[in-house]
């Protein structure tokens, strides 16, 4: 399926996966995303890196005070790119849609950059993120509006906050995340907390 298909492509970019984002895209939602996350969550939190990749996210949380990092993701390749920096203290598989393989309540925060998007990680990757991480924890993604509206982000969302699992704490401004490449492509970071 999809899913294997897309582990393949980012094991085979992993090697040049950050100098590409930094070169063509000018990449920097895990900058945007980690300052966010960063107002909301101390630095001695145990944090969750959903969908790790090389690692792009660990670099800034590890510059603003934060060590207790773990991640996963769906590609070896990203997932041994990542390891090699030293930053995080496990990485394993996992794919967003399935059971991740942590206990509940294992983490006080969630931060997710570029993984909810067009054919990644579905909506209903959202209720095993929540499960893993405390109530009263945070989670943070970031998400094109128009994917958010017309993937199901929204109505999951609504259904979250309905059911009392969720509050939403902050959703921001549109941001360029990739000047370089597609600046015309617009982002959000979303805020949720956990009751």
């Amino acid at each position: 399926g999809s899913q294997e298909e897309l582990a393949k492509r980012y094991n085979e970019w992993a090697k040049d996966y950050d100098s590409d984002l930094e070169r063509d895209f000018g990449w920097n939602g895990h900058v945007v995303a980690t300052e966010v996350f960063a107002k909301y969550v101390s630095s001695d939190a145990r944090v969750i890196d959903v969908g790790v990749g090389t690692g792009l996210v660990g670099f800034e949380l590890i510059k603003r005070g934060f060590s207790l990092l773990d991640g996963f993701d769906l590609s070896q390749g990203m997932l041994d790119e990542a390891k090699v920096k030293g930053w995080y203290r496990s990485l394993q598989i996992g794919v967003l849609g399935k059971p991740l393989g942590y206990s509940d309540n294992t983490y006080d925060a969630a931060i997710s950059t570029g993984v909810f998007t067009q054919g990644h990680a579905p909506a209903s990757g959202f209720d095993e993120v929540l499960r893993i991480v405390k109530p009263g924890g945070y989670f943070v993604y970031t998400i094109r509006p128009e994917i958010y509206e017309a993937d199901g982000f929204k109505t999951k969302e609504e259904s979250l906050v309905a059911s009392d699992k969720i509050r939403v704490v902050e959703t921001s401004d549109l941001y360029a995340f990739l000047p370089k490449g597609e600046p015309d492509v617009l982002h959000r970071v979303h805020v949720y907390q956990l009751l």
